[in-house]
């Protein structure tokens, strides 16, 4: 369609004289133009200008708007008249789009990308054009005519609006100006400082000089680091100091809407992607509100914007239920995930909203309502520019002015001020809630619970979390919720003294106090964590941020397929680069899972036995994920991986696919190398110190504290030869051994052994060995022998804990494994799934039909027993002294009412299985134990 066809509506002439003095301007326009341009000329007095000065130009122009533009955007900076060429296009460029934007025919998105784009190339040609001559001249070392397109290395960051593509009809431009000194001599720095500090000032000259016919556009070059000292233009590395030592909220908040807009593009945009680490923080950032409200207030302190809403002269832009509470509702929520979430960095407001909303961080309703108010407070504001191109952002003072206003929206004048309240006060309703939420005061504490000891509440604020007075500050305003919540608890006593724990162990408590403000039901979670699993609240005080995951939308959904669970970690690891960076992120990662599946199933969501395979789960991943990483690593030095390559068989727990929170990793590495005697890389190494270095690289990823602890223990034990023989096997070997020189108990671990990652066909390889050595006819009484002797050696090297401990004892986890591996040995499979396997020890007349049953029973509560244990305390022989919500989880467990039944079924069941592993042990034997 054409401008005429897409005209949706047209403005009033609030002066129909000077209307009608236009059109006599372009006596060729076409009749359906003439309303539009009558109303356009009789509410602006600027527009009416630059009509008469364009009048040739416009009606053509008009015809097709877009391509209009096009030209108008076509300036070449070595135009020796480009200072006139300049603000020739600016007014043909403010003319076209004001008609664009009051017909209707332009979208807002339309129109201040129009105006984007102008001042982009107006400030590339400027800059380029200032710089020739100080080239000529020699002011700038090193540099000749051909690098002046290059830009010399300078780049130019657009900061704000016009970073976002949302300039506004009469903005100012803000940017930040700096040059790549690794480009240069060190020597030449001073000199080139100096120069293309020059060229940054005649680049500001040629495009706010109002000499020449009207300035281009106001610069600003106040967002730069410290400009009341730093120079127009600095180097990269002193910027990024700068920001990494000093740098505030409020220049994080800059750097969402930043983009290289002139200039050297790709310095540019480099040096942006450097400060990212600085801009998105990996935690969510909740502080990030308390420090956008106080910019808020101080705006309006300073501007003299804090009273009520009141339409005379109020600010459209900072006023309540502005442009800029829409805009830092957007950007601090930005600031909050955008470091968890790549998503939500966008320079666009509206997009934002939108991204914001798909994230599940505001609701859909919310993001539309905030956008079409956006839309609308944005069109108010070009309205009001647009009438003498001046930068103002405050509706009229008088009676006239609002109805030259309403005339511009074509509205009648009542009726945009009933709707300029109502959507003023909307958006303050709706910002304000979010920057200081009016949190109801805490129900006062009941008289009849127990007071809380005096010297513990006293004793809180010499604790590192509150060491200064921005965190003793959050922690106050959370303070009622939390003693709430501490004596609401059937303990409260003890539950105190858990949340003193945990918050002795913060190192800080910014970030975490301003998470509990702005999600108080984590405060709910906490008090739950702290009374129930303190093992799990010591992770939490030394690690937070696994909160993060709470507030991320689906902690309650349910568990991921383990394929997806490992390309989420997996499209992690590989957008980064630095290979610290990878294990830190996968530790971090793992802890979030680990607490998800941890509340999980201290909340009854997933039974024991669902957990033990999330936590399998996330071991599973964690390793498949890093193993490429490590193996890429290594090979950066000595080549990769010689032969057929590695795989990592799995055993014990890992190996089964079921393990409890505290679970280290039993690991097998087999190697190939086929026909390679040694790797090819800059250090080559012989193939069997390759695998071991390789194989002590992954131990390393694993097990090796870093910043952000540990991801897990690593134990390879079960290999051949055990902690004599080399770490890693070769293929060759691990066949011979396990054909003709493995002892019993080795094969016996191999029925839970699983290969977890590595080249296809070894690993299908191995699966076949895997087979064919279960597969061995053996000894019925041979296998009964031998695993009666290793049942005793396993007695008398550990005793049972107590009632309690579900691992260690006759008739538990580790006796009742034992015998149905040992049934599995028999019958030639694979018993990686325990309590499915217990039928195998009748079908090899260990046990009846009954036994099996019961094994499969006792071993099922057992391991109910373990994974809770192991979530509430580290050693079972202290369950009396657990708190009364830890115990509830272990009553839950053993389906009891109090710890005196439990023990007593748990010790009942314990008997039974091992009565059911003598009898199958023993059956067929002598008194003397002999077959």
């Amino acid at each position: 369609m054409n401008f005429i066809q897409r005209i949706t509506r047209v403005p009033r002439p609030f002066d129909p004289e000077r209307g009608a003095d236009a059109l006599k301007l372009v006596p060729d326009l076409p009749q359906e133009l003439h309303d539009l341009f009558k109303g356009t000329a009789g509410c602006s007095p600027y527009l009416a200008e630059l009509m008469q000065h364009e009048a040739d130009w416009i009606v053509s122009a008009i015809a097709d708007p877009e391509d209009a533009l096009t030209q108008c955007l076509a300036i070449n900076w070595r135009d020796a008249k480009l200072p006139i060429t300049l603000r020739q296009a600016k007014r043909r460029v403010a003319l076209l789009t004001a008609l664009a934007d009051l017909g209707g025919v332009w979208s807002l998105e339309d129109v201040t990308q129009a105006l984007t784009q102008f001042a982009d190339i107006a400030v590339d040609t400027a800059l380029r054009s200032a710089l020739l001559p100080l080239v000529n001249r020699g002011k700038l070392p090193g540099m000749t005519e051909d690098d002046v397109e290059g830009s010399c290395a300078v780049t130019v960051l657009a900061m704000g609006k016009m970073g976002a593509f949302e300039l506004n009809y009469s903005s100012d431009v803000d940017l930040i100006c700096l040059f790549d000194e690794t480009r240069f001599e060190a020597d030449d720095y001073a000199t080139l400082r100096s120069g293309f500090s020059r060229a940054v000032r005649q680049m500001c000259t040629t495009l706010s000089d109002t000499k020449a016919g009207g300035y281009v556009f106001r610069t600003d070059l106040r967002l730069r680091p410290d400009p009341s000292v730093t120079p127009v233009v600095l180097s990269m590395s002193a910027a990024e100091r700068y920001y990494e030592s000093l740098g505030r909220t409020w220049e994080r908040a800059a750097y969402i809407k930043a983009r290289a807009c002139a200039g050297d593009i790709e310095a540019g945009s480099a040096f942006l992607e450097t400060l990212y680490p600085f801009v998105w923080r990996k935690h969510l950032d909740f502080a990030a509100i308390e420090d956008a409200h106080n910019m808020r207030l101080a705006i309006r302190e300073h501007k003299g914007l804090g009273g009520p809403i009141t339409l005379p002269k109020h600010n459209m832009k900072l006023g309540r239920g502005g442009i800029r509470e829409i805009e830092f509702f957007t950007q601090t929520r930005q600031l909050i995930a955008g470091g968890r979430n790549p998503d939500l960095r966008v320079r666009g407001t509206v997009p934002a909203l939108k991204q914001l909303t798909d994230a599940d961080w505001i609701q859909d309703t919310q993001a539309a309502e905030l956008s079409d108010h956006y839309r609308f407070h944005r069109t108010v504001e070009h309205r009001l520019q647009m009438v003498q191109d001046a930068q103002t952002h405050s509706l009229p003072g008088s009676d006239e002015g609002m109805t030259r206003l309403a005339d511009m929206m074509d509205m009648d004048t009542r009726a945009l001020k009933v709707e300029l309240i109502d959507r003023l006060s909307a958006v303050h309703l709706e910002t304000e809630g979010f920057f200081a939420p009016d949190h109801p005061d805490a129900a006062p504490l009941d008289e009849e619970e127990p007071k809380f000891d005096a010297s513990i509440l006293e004793r809180w604020h010499g604790y590192p979390a509150m060491r200064s007075e921005r965190a003793q500050a959050g922690f106050d305003r959370i303070r009622p919720h939390l003693i709430a919540g501490l004596q609401a608890a059937a303990r409260p006593e003890e539950a105190l003294a858990a949340f003193d724990g945990f918050l002795a162990g913060l190192p800080a408590g910014v970030q975490i106090f301003a998470l509990f403000e702005a999600n108080p039901q984590l405060v709910d979670l906490l008090l739950d964590v702290l009374t129930v699993a303190p093992p799990l609240a010591e992770h939490l005080s030394r690690n937070a941020s696994v909160l993060d995951a709470v507030i991320g939308g689906d902690f309650f959904a349910d568990w991921p397929a383990p394929v997806e669970l490992q390309s989420n970690l997996a499209t992690a690891l590989h957008a980064l680069d630095d290979y610290e960076e990878k294990l830190n992120t996968a530790r971090r990662w793992a802890k979030e899972w680990h607490f998800r599946a941890g509340v999980h199933h201290l909340r009854g969501i997933t039974t024991a036995e669902e957990a033990g395979e999330q936590y399998s789960d996330i071991a599973d991943a964690s390793l498949r994920a890093l193993w490429p990483h490590v193996t890429a690593q290594f090979s950066k030095r000595h080549g990769p991986p010689p032969g057929r390559g590695a795989a990592i068989v799995g055993m014990g727990s890992i190996g089964s696919g079921r393990m409890t929170p505290a679970s280290d990793l039993d690991l097998i590495v087999i190697y190939d190398p086929a026909d390679a005697t040694e790797s090819t890389g800059d250090r080559p190494l012989a193939v069997r110190p390759y695998y071991a270095r390789l194989t002590q690289a992954l131990v390393t990823a694993l097990s090796a504290q870093t910043a952000e602890g540990r991801l897990y223990e690593v134990d390879m034990r079960l290999r051949p030869s055990g902690s004599q023989g080399p770490v890693a096997t070769s293929w060759n070997s691990f066949q011979t051994y396990q054909r003709n020189d493995a002892w019993l108990w080795e094969h016996l671990a191999l029925t839970r052994a699983r290969c977890l990652a590595g080249p296809v066909d070894l690993v299908r390889d191995i699966d076949d060995l895997l087979n064919e050595v279960l597969g061995q006819d053996r000894s019925v009484e041979t296998v009964k022998t031998e695993v009666l002797a290793m049942r005793q050696r396993i007695a008398d090297a550990k005793q049972s804990a107590g009632p309690f401990d579900a691992k260690t004892g006759r008739g538990r986890l580790q006796d009742v494994e034992l015998f149905i591996q040992a049934a599995a040995l028999l019958a030639g499979t694979h018993a990686r799934n325990i309590r499915a396997s217990a039928p195998i020890t009748q079908a090899v007349g260990l046990t009846n039909e009954d036994g099996a049953a019961t094994l499969a029973s006792t071993y099922a509560q057992a391991w109910a027993l373990q994974v809770a244990m192991r979530l509430v305390t580290r050693d079972p022989a202290q369950a009396d002294s657990l708190g009364q919500g830890a115990k509830a989880m272990i009553l839950r467990a053993a389906k009891a009412t109090n710890m005196e039944d439990a023990a007593s079924q748990f010790a009942d069941a314990f008997d039974q299985a091992a009565a059911i592993i003598d009898a199958g042990l023993n059956s067929g034997r002598n008194k003397n134990g002999e077959g």
